[in-house]
């Protein structure tokens, strides 16, 4: 049986994770070698927490001198031994000159990292949500303080992981490509503009549905969505067999779609309902961003959709049941574009 396909971000981080194992000749022999890894990766993850508080604490980062509003300084750092459910590691610990340092994320006597805790600083950095929440958890579980502007540090890391998401190659071929936007409302330079946010969803040749990119830009217009497409060209994407566009402006439109859509026996045209595919993932986007009437900037837009979109897709496994029924009738109406597949 051939192996599930991945996730966009599952790719990237098989790639990363490639990468490291290659770069640094690693071999992962056993248990033992995947517990090693956890515990580097835990380390970095709680060290560059640990340099962000200090940041916050002394109102600078490390070579930002001229921000500098104090006369206490960083003074190297001391050796911690945490125990963990992957085993004892080092950590590094930075120090104040004054000795005023006070550390939430680890606490000056603490020397367990629980696995929750584990779990819950991997999803904070890889992953994140609203830095008011993050504060929640982390006093309410753990009855540590962090403060937003930490937080905000910290999450500033996922917006490469987006940049590697929306740069992840695609399939050659997509039997169907749903596509919409939504609006949301953004603070720039003082004004509240309107953002549309293009959304691009795919059913690739083995029945699988994922969202292939997303995409902020200033309205809703046809030289945007080109660009995307373009987009999408670039990531090796050569054929789409059926587009699915969401921006009917009339009933006499309406009635044209209609047309098209009922050439195709009654299982393709389920497959390519909307109603089902594109509108209720948008619903469930809607329902994690209610609670932000409007965003301090694009990129936090971005990074709650992103985030959104990882939990919402975790449900999308396999492939539909009647696919191989839908994957026939694909191939009698697209014989000759599917001939070289």
């Amino acid at each position: 049986m051939a192996r599930k396909k991945d996730s966009p971000q599952k790719a990237a981080l098989r790639e990363m994770m490639s990468t490291y194992l290659k770069d640094n000749n690693v071999k992962v022999r056993d248990g033992r070698d995947v517990n090693s890894i956890m515990r580097d990766m835990m380390s970095v993850i709680l060290e560059n927490a640990l340099d962000e508080e200090m940041n916050e604490e002394l109102g600078y980062s490390r070579y930002d001198y001229r921000n500098k509003e104090t006369d206490n300084r960083r003074n190297g750092h001391s050796q911690k031994t945490m125990h963990t459910s992957y085993g004892d590691m080092e950590l590094d610990i930075p120090r104040d000159r004054k000795g005023e340092f006070e550390p939430q994320v680890i606490k000056k006597y603490q020397h367990t990292v629980t696995q929750d805790m584990e779990e819950k600083i991997i999803s904070m950095y890889a992953k994140g949500m609203s830095t008011a929440d993050i504060e929640s958890h982390m006093r309410e579980l753990y009855d540590i303080v962090i403060s937003d502007s930490t937080i905000s540090r910290i999450m500033d890391k996922i917006l490469p992981i987006v940049k590697e998401w929306r740069e992840i190659p695609l399939e050659d071929i997509y039997a169907v490509i749903f596509t919409d936007a939504i609006h949301y409302h953004v603070r720039q330079e003082g004004r509240i503009v309107k953002r549309a946010v293009y959304i691009a969803i795919g059913i690739d040749m083995n029945g699988r549905k994922d969202v292939l990119g997303m995409y902020v830009g200033q309205n809703e217009s046809a030289k945007f969505w080109l660009s995307i497409l373009n987009w999408l060209k670039n990531r090796r994407v050569e054929d789409i067999l059926i587009a699915c566009v969401d921006g009917l402006s009339g009933f006499p439109q309406a009635i044209a779609n209609l047309a098209t859509c009922f050439k195709y026996p009654e299982v393709v045209r389920r497959l390519i309902d909307t109603t089902n595919a594109m509108e209720g993932f948008n619903r469930q986007l809607r329902k994690v961003t209610k609670s932000k009437t409007i965003f301090p900037s694009d990129d936090s837009l971005l990074k709650m959709l992103y985030l959104a979109m990882m939990d919402i897709t975790k449900k999308w496994t396999g492939h539909r049941q009647d696919w191989g029924q839908i994957h026939s009738q694909l191939e009698i109406f697209f014989e000759e574009r599917l001939a070289g597949y």
